[in-house]
């Protein structure tokens, strides 16, 4: 399946995607992960040494200029819109333990959401990674909705949000629902994070009705302690990994539904 992880920033989405992960390596999957958050934490959240280096593609000045017919550092009114992309991942994507990972970077310039040559290969490469891989992709998104205005999630089989029991994160939710469906995913799954209580579960089961919520990640002393020493969240200790693989059950039975 291809998914796309999102939601309000700080619910724990770059936590869901490595646990996601190592849930599906250990049942045989081969996964690639794009990390196209500009915080870009996947790397080290998945365990990938820190003296690893990882060239963020939206870097690669020269390359892209290349491909997209332009003059490197100079204005570009006209591109190309859809450049050649297919040997992107075999270069510059960075196994480790059994995945792969490649880090999209974020454009700094002024109007970064525009039209661009650098935008322009980044989405081109986002629907090859997307449409034309044999593998489960994972796509850990930018916080908010912005993204979705750019339609960089199109292709995907579904987009799963991540929540946390309080009205902020669910009202992101709803909007992220709402675009979504104008841009074409039809299916959008909600995953409870940071859960401590019954109450708390019955809370967001309560207040994202119209919405369909595939499980629940409680809080987690392993994953703190984790998130504090920058280990590998492979076995975050507790319930954590029983919780992804019911999760990983419900996302298998909505693949073999489609």
């Amino acid at each position: 399946m291809k998914l796309a992880v999102t939601g309000k920033g700080g619910v724990g989405k770059t936590t869901f995607c490595a646990l996601l992960s190592h849930a599906l390596i250990k049942k045989g999957h081969k996964v690639l992960l794009i990390d196209a958050d500009p915080d870009m934490n996947l790397a080290t959240v998945i365990g990938i040494p820190e003296e690893t280096k990882i060239t963020p593609i939206v870097e690669l000045k020269e390359l892209i200029a290349e491909r997209t017919g332009v003059e490197p550092g100079k204005p570009a009114p006209l591109f190309k819109m859809n450049p050649r992309v297919d040997d992107i991942p075999d270069r510059f994507c960075v196994s480790h333990n059994g995945m792969k990972l490649i880090v999209m970077g974020t454009i700094r310039s002024g109007g970064g959401g525009c039209a661009c040559p650098e935008n322009a290969f980044l989405k081109s490469l986002l629907s090859y990674l997307v449409v034309a891989t044999d593998e489960w992709v994972i796509l850990d998104m930018e916080a908010g909705i912005e993204h979705l205005g750019r339609g960089t999630a199109i292709g995907v089989d579904c987009m799963i949000v991540v929540v946390e029991p309080n009205r902020t994160s669910i009202e992101t939710a709803d909007r992220i629902k709402r675009l979504a469906g104008e841009i074409g995913i039809k299916r959008v799954l909600l995953v409870g994070n940071k859960t401590e209580t019954k109450e708390e579960r019955e809370y967001l089961s309560k207040h994202t009705e119209g919405h369909e919520i595939i499980g629940f990640l409680d809080i987690s002393d392993g994953i703190r302690n984790l998130s504090r020493t920058g280990g590998s969240f492979e076995d975050p200790g507790g319930r954590s990994m029983q919780q992804v693989d019911l999760i990983l059950e419900q996302l298998t039975a909505v693949g073999a539904a489609k």
